[in-house]
C-alpha cells in the first residue's frame, strides 16, 4: 500500500538530518584579529570612561560631547 492509497493523513518516514561539519579552526589565523578587536575595545573603553576626566589626551570638550550619552548609558559619571 502506498502513501497515496492511505489518504492525505499518511506520514512519510523522515530522512535523517544532515550533520554539520565545522571547518578546522586555527588559533594562529584568528589571533591577530582578536588582538586588533581587543585594542579597539580598549580605545573605546578609554574614551567612554577616562577622556576629559582625570586623564586627558585631547584638550577641549569635543570628545566629551561625542561620548556623553554613552558614558551615562553605561553608568559612568562625567559631571
Amino acid at each position: 500500500m502506498t502513501a497515496n492509497e492511505r489518504g492525505p493523513r499518511a506520514r512519510a518516514i523522515a530522512a535523517p538530518a544532515p550533520v554539520a561539519v565545522l571547518p578546522p579552526f586555527s588559533l594562529t589565523a584568528v589571533l591577530p584579529w582578536l588582538i586588533f578587536a581587543g585594542l579597539l575595545m580598549l580605545v573605546a573603553f578609554y574614551f567612554l570612561t577616562t577622556e576629559q576626566g582625570a586623564v586627558s589626551l585631547f584638550s577641549g570638550n569635543a570628545v566629551h560631547e561625542w561620548v556623553h550619552d554613552g558614558r551615562h548609558l553605561l553608568g559612568f559619571p562625567c559631571h
